[in-house]
């Protein structure tokens, strides 16, 4: 008799192997570039129902790399994986995935929203000149989960890249951009 085995590393090939099937069949002919726009849409409205103050910051910002729904899971390894577009003068330009990976302390499962506001025309740049750009504690936030709406003042508002996360869902504590990879992708 055979026992099948729940481990963390069967449970994070499974949620991984999710993301990479969920970004597959979006091949040429396909409507997988409307769909994203549609939800990158939806959430840019979202955003600036719930937080009137990213309008602004919207407006300011030479371009949004906007991702509609981010999944994560974890039970001591995790991962996460979404999709969305970058959009610059309010216009689709390229179509983004975002992986992310992580190890340690953690259990469960959560999905977000986020917004990057690229501030200058040298941070949106090298953002679309990289081969996979990756998020690190550089970058700024002015909409959190874990505080709701953080300052947009002066000093904030310098940063060459703000963050936007909000809409979370789930039983996993914090959403961090921390260690997120983003490719250009073609839907």
């Amino acid at each position: 008799m055979t026992h099948s085995r729940f481990t963390r590393r069967s449970f994070t090939l499974a949620v991984l192997a999710g993301g990479v099937t969920a970004s597959c069949g979006n091949g040429i002919g396909s409507d997988g570039g409307a769909r994203i726009d549609a939800r990158v849409d939806a959430t840019l409205n979202e955003m600036y129902s719930r937080y009137p103050h990213t309008f602004e910051l919207a407006q300011k910002a030479t371009g949004l790399l906007v991702m509609p729904l981010v999944s994560e899971a974890g039970l001591g390894l995790g991962g996460g994986f979404g999709r969305g577009a970058l959009r610059v003068d309010d216009v689709t330009i390229d179509y983004y995935s975002v992986v992310k990976g992580s190890g340690g302390l953690q259990i469960g499962v959560q999905q977000y929203s986020h917004v990057l506001f690229f501030m200058t025309e040298e941070a949106l740049m090298d953002f679309r000149r990289s081969a996979g750009w990756a998020a690190g504690a550089d970058v700024e936030y002015v909409v959190s989960n874990e505080a709701a709406n953080l300052s947009t003042d002066t000093v904030t508002t310098t940063s060459p890249v703000l963050a936007a996360v909000f809409g979370q869902a789930g039983l996993r504590i914090g959403a961090t951009l921390e260690g997120l990879k983003y490719t250009r992708i073609i839907p």
